[in-house]
């Protein structure tokens, strides 16, 4: 088949020539200007909506769209002169309600105009890039009433002068502003912006200027802030009522120039009312509203932080240095405690727990805890006061907060090796007499402080209860040998001490009484025996005795004392009297002790078994001392502590300090060893940098014994110096 040719058809429209009057438009349009005129003169009622479009439509329809559209313009400008001069006649408050009502009528006039030419709007004005209909009817109202000489002014003075009369406590027509504000609104941002909000926010600032150094002459810190806070809430709502709701953050941000971030400064350091007077009056409201007003300035909670610290550093500085506070450990700690326990109190009730306030408060304590060099001493005095008597009866839940408070300053301490040698001596205090008052308490502080740094740090301190329990398997042990024998001879208790575990003792021993010479050379005998290898030595310095007594009349009392004590009585079976001399020669006890023994016997009110000549308070070398026959008590158990200076004496506090010294010695060699083996060549700055690093957690080490340990390692080979650099250190295999 052939390929059928191809044609293209083409549809024209009808060819029918339509004739317009010529008097068509004027006459379309009159009927439409009139209709305009009746709607803004409130005569809608009798127009047919329906033929005004078709007008409107046609007049578009056959291009008389431009003609519809300038009479529009024309027409409308004429009618809102008319209104523009009926608003100016309107006198004082009538005013923005004239204003208010002609906008609404002009709202609605606007709406059915806009439905009336809803053609010319949907094809006339985009294909001509005019204004739509609404949008002219705003903009026309904008020129002619808005930007109008003689309304423009008087309606920004008159919306200023209403914000003033309610800041001045005066009610107003808010709903009238709200109305007003939002025509502005809805005439466009930049109106709103221009013709109220920029002259509003300026008239602000110079108000609350005003009003703020007004307050600040005659207002303390608290009343200032409560108004401040009172102002800004005020304006806060006032945006919820007739504002934009873009114009909070602008004039909030006046408020808290004006009001806050002019004043800080002067607020924090005002006499009597200040910060520092807020926190040391525990005015939590008042510190609570200077952290929330402050926080929505710039840098106003450094203001704040700044102060706090400084204010903390200072009462802590004087705390841990004034001598008073020094002489009583148990309350230089509790006072501590009791400190933080306020600030932390301040940053959880005012400062919303602010990690900020919590780390400066952190600082602040570390700073000054560790200005005094006995704090990790009193920290474990306090520790063993309440261990041994002041939680006594408390619940479990309140000793763990007591601990956990004693752990908050513990991580404080730059020296955790001298709490743990003091602790150790302290903790062995309680358990050889047993005056712990309870097991379970010691061993949670010790998993309190395993967690905190370590087993390293508490596996002696672990030893020291392993050993108690087993001293009490070998003393029952020790009775089964003995058999028969055993009423003849003192009852004896024994504790065997692992050396490495306790804290070391001086090796001197007093001379014990004969009474008790034979069953300690026994159970010397029975330990040996069993176990080989081992050597033992008397602690009699840690030991305690019970003692039967008879005074005057026959009155019988059972002493318990400590072992020097016992030593320093027993005496007194065979003598009367006794010096000093006679005694220290008798008993050997080491001079400090003794003096502290016969103090507690012959001094102590209630307690005074023995007489002392001449009747002083402190033991001197050349007294003298007797038997006091007269002594009674209503008690038949009496004991009799020694006189135990809580604080270590000077030649003591320096001996632990040597000891701590010693021992930090292996510890910082141990560190450069490990460091160096890993890093093999290391320059010193870096090497001290790195040792203290993983040293801090126990203890900062002196970069000056960190020099030293290293000048010993290379003695020992373990490192050389590098031969052109002589700060390079290499690690020798």
């Amino acid at each position: 088949m052939s390929a059928q040719k191809k044609r293209n058809f083409q549809i024209e429209a009808f060819k029918h020539r339509v004739v317009v009057d010529p008097k068509y438009a004027e006459k379309t349009w009159k009927i439409l200007e009139h209709a305009i005129h009746e709607i803004y003169n409130h005569n809608a009622s009798g127009l047919s909506f329906e033929e005004l479009y078709r007008n409107a439509y046609n007049m578009v329809l056959h291009k008389f769209g431009e003609k519809l559209y300038s009479g529009l313009v024309s027409t409308m400008t004429s009618h809102l002169k008319e209104i523009a001069e009926s608003i100016e006649a309107a006198q004082g408050d009538l005013f923005l309600e004239e204003l208010n009502r002609k906008w609404a009528d002009h709202n609605k006039a606007l709406q059915m105009i806009r439905d009336i030419l809803m053609y010319m709007d949907r094809t006339f004005i985009p294909s001509t890039r005019k204004t739509p209909v609404h949008e002219l009817g705003l903009n026309l109202w904008r020129d002619n009433i808005i930007h109008s000489s003689n309304i423009q002014s008087r309606l920004h003075d008159t919306l200023l002068e209403l914000v003033q009369r309610e800041r001045t406590g005066e009610v107003i027509d808010r709903g009238l502003m709200r109305n007003v504000i939002k025509m502005l609104m809805d005439l466009g941002s930049s109106v709103y912006q221009e013709d109220f909000e920029k002259p509003f926010l300026e008239v602000s600032a110079d108000f609350y200027r005003g009003e703020s150094q007004q307050f600040i002459e005659s207002c303390d810190c608290g009343d200032f802030l409560k108004k401040a806070e009172r102002r800004l809430n005020e304006e806060i709502e006032r945006v919820t009522h007739y504002l934009d709701s873009k114009s909070e953050a602008k004039i909030t941000n006046v408020v808290e120039t004006e009001m806050i971030k002019c004043h800080m400064q002067t607020l924090v350091h005002m006499d009597n009312s200040g910060l520092v007077n807020m926190i040391v009056d525990d005015k939590y409201e008042d510190l609570g509203r200077m952290y929330s007003l402050f926080r929505r300035v710039h840098n106003g909670l450094s203001i704040i932080k700044d102060v706090m610290t400084s204010h903390i550093r200072d009462t802590g500085k004087q705390l841990v240095t004034d001598p008073e506070r020094l002489k009583d450990p148990v309350d230089f700690v509790q006072r501590l405690l009791d400190e933080k326990d306020k600030h932390d109190k301040i940053i959880s009730l005012a400062f919303s727990n602010d990690k900020t306030f919590q780390n400066a408060l952190n600082s602040s304590f570390e700073y000054f805890i560790n200005l005094n060099p006995r704090s990790p001493e009193y920290i474990s005095l306090f520790v063993d006061d309440k261990l041994r008597k002041g939680l006594k009866g408390v619940s479990e839940e309140d000793v763990e907060m007591v601990l956990d408070k004693v752990m908050m300053l513990f991580r404080y301490l730059q020296e955790k090796d001298v709490f743990e040698k003091y602790y150790k001596q302290h903790l062995a205090k309680r358990l050889l007499p047993g005056k712990t008052i309870s097991d379970d308490a010691e061993r949670s502080l010790i998993v309190k402080l395993k967690t905190e740094c370590g087993y390293q740090f508490t596996s002696k301190l672990e030893g020291m209860f392993t050993d108690m329990k087993t001293s009490q398997d070998t003393m029952k042990g020790f009775y089964a040998s003995l058999g028969p024998d055993v009423t003849d001879h003192p009852q004896l208790t024994v504790q065997v001490l692992t050396t490495g575990s306790w804290p070391s003792q001086s090796s001197a021993t007093c001379n014990l009484p004969s009474e008790i010479l034979g069953i300690c050379e026994k159970f010397r005998m029975y330990y040996l025996g069993t176990h080989t290898g081992r050597r033992l030595s008397w602690q009699t310095n840690m030991g305690y005795a019970d003692i039967k007594a008879t005074f005057g009349k026959g009155q019988k009392h059972e002493l318990n004392v400590s072992t020097y004590q016992m030593c320093i009585l027993m005496l007194f079976n065979s003598a009367d009297r006794l010096s000093y001399r006679e005694i220290e020669q008798a008993t050997e006890i080491p001079i400090l002790d003794l003096k502290r023994s016969l103090q507690s016997l012959a001094c102590a009110k209630g307690r005074n078994v023995l007489g002392k000549e001449p009747m002083t308070k402190e033991v001197g070398e050349d007294d003298a001392f007797f038997f006091n026959d007269k002594f009674s008590c209503k008690l038949y158990k009496v004991k009799i502590g020694t006189v135990v200076a809580q604080k270590e004496s000077e030649p003591e506090k320096q001996e632990t300090r040597q000891r701590v010294e010693e021992d930090r010695k292996p510890q910082i060699e141990a560190a450069i060893v490990r460091i160096m083996k890993s890093r093999r060549v290391l320059d010193h700055n870096n090497i001290v940098t790195e040792v203290t690093k993983q040293l801090q957690s126990r203890f900062l080490p002196n970069p000056v014994l960190i020099k030293k340990r290293i000048e010993s390692l290379i003695e020992r080979e373990f490192l050389e110096r590098d031969k052109v650099d002589r700060k390079l250190y290499r690690y020798l295999a």
